[in-house]
């Protein structure tokens, strides 16, 4: 039985010699279209650009290669391509648990979450858990999250009125501020405190955080999976 014992394929496009085709479809440094020619041509051609022969199409026929410098396009793809995690937002849903009766200060501290998930862009869900005799009373949880909306209306929105669902009672705030938006902001107001701490203005300070970055990044970084993230507070005594 035949089995293969390879290791993992290699995501890196073919260059120069290693490049094992009769004739490619070659492409110049411009885009320009050459025509099919024979690899050896192409390779010639390569050098006297002081370019790399590149394939970008492995599966056609012929294969379609084209003359580039490949150091500095893998420095350009690994600098879109950590711009773009950097900029990327996933949907984050907290979650806020709180009792129909609650008392004033426990109110200020869950509504101060609440007030700190919207600033970041995060939706939120909050429930209002009854308990015996406080189910025959489910406008006390309708008013207190009617409250509780009204004094975040400056950061979110009602995305989904209050419902019942079972022994709770269920609504979705949605912040007005978008993802980026707020990652944004946070950045600019972690350099900018940054910069004060050094003496430096705050343009000066994000351009060497870039520079820093850039400097890091050896390789085409791998792209982050999405991940969920639920903050959810202990229900009340």
């Amino acid at each position: 039985m035949w089995c293969y014992r390879g290791g993992s394929i290699s995501a890196e496009p073919r260059i120069n010699d290693r490049i094992r085709v009769p004739e490619v479809r070659l492409v110049g440094p411009s885009g320009e279209q050459v025509g099919i020619v024979p690899l050896a041509k192409a390779l010639e051609l390569a050098q006297e650009y002081d370019l790399d022969l590149v394939e970008v199409a492995a599966t056609a026929r012929p294969p379609v290669c084209k003359l580039m410098d490949y150091g500095k396009f893998k420095y350009e793809s690994a600098m879109k391509a950590r711009e773009a995690r950097k900029n990327q937002a996933h949907t984050v849903i907290k979650e806020m648990k709180l009792r129909p009766k609650i008392d004033p200060h426990d109110y200020d501290t869950k509504k101060g979450h609440v007030v700190r998930f919207l600033k970041q862009g995060d939706k939120v869900k909050i429930t209002i858990m009854f308990r015996g005799r406080e189910q025959s009373r489910p406008e006390l949880g309708f008013r207190l999250l009617q409250r509780l909306a009204s004094d975040v209306e400056d950061l979110g929105f009602i995305e989904s009125n209050p419902k019942q669902d079972g022994r709770n009672m269920i609504m979705v705030l949605g912040p007005h501020k978008k993802k980026t938006e707020a990652m944004a902001e946070a950045r600019e107001a972690q350099a900018a405190r940054k910069a004060e701490r050094q003496g430096l203005p705050a343009e000066a300070e994000a351009e060497a955080e870039a520079e820093a970055e850039v400097e890091e990044s050896g390789t085409e970084p791998v792209a982050e999976a999405p991940a969920e993230a639920s903050a959810e507070e202990p229900a009340e005594a």
